[in-house]
């Protein structure tokens, strides 16, 4: 049962959307543009980089709801999100996406984590500063809405089939606002 007077029928950040609107509204537009505005990284490589970082900040509700979106959006190469949120198994991504990953990481545990050196490693791939930059933003911003989920304690919901549906959305719709009901 969440902390605050949300619908209890909504899961995650949607009822929190609901509930301040004028606030949520940003939030949205914020996901929006990071996770399916213009970038260097497909939307399939930026919902996982968000799915991972929900994973290492054990947001069950963030982390399954963008888990399924990307595997909507890696198709036929779904598996390599569970492979690598679950299992940190990396047979199937490439080093450039594998070392994104690990920054992210970096970022979910504090800011102040990354180093130059791994600045630098990245950059040995040939990996753009725009990459870098959505990848650090990502992982910021993944951590604030997994804190804010969390700590109001939103409906998480339990059934897989819940979360297929909110992928398939996602994917195909990206982050629109939750229609305000009346009162």
């Amino acid at each position: 049962m969440a902390y605050i007077d949300v619908d209890k029928q909504v899961p995650g950040i949607r009822s929190l959307v609901l509930f301040r609107p004028e606030t949520g509204k940003p939030l949205y537009e914020l996901a929006q543009v990071l996770l399916r505005g213009t970038s260097r990284l497909s939307p399939a490589e930026r919902e996982l980089i968000a799915a991972y970082v929900s994973h290492r900040n054990e947001c069950g509700f963030c982390r399954d709801s963008h888990a399924a979106a990307a595997r909507c959006l890696y198709g036929d190469e779904r598996s390599v999100v569970d492979e690598w949120i679950f299992r940190q198994d990396v047979t199937h991504l490439p080093v450039k996406m594998q070392t994104l990953l690990q920054l992210a990481g970096k970022v979910q545990a504090g800011g102040n984590t990354v180093t130059p050196e791994d600045i630098a490693r990245v950059k040995a791939l040939g990996v753009h500063d725009e990459e870098i930059h959505d990848t650090v933003l990502i992982a910021a911003t993944f951590s604030l809405f997994n804190r804010y989920v969390d700590g109001l304690n939103s409906l998480t919901p339990a059934d897989p089939a819940a979360y297929a549906a909110m992928g398939e959305r996602l994917s195909r719709h990206g982050y629109v606002p939750p229609a305000v009901m009346p009162g």
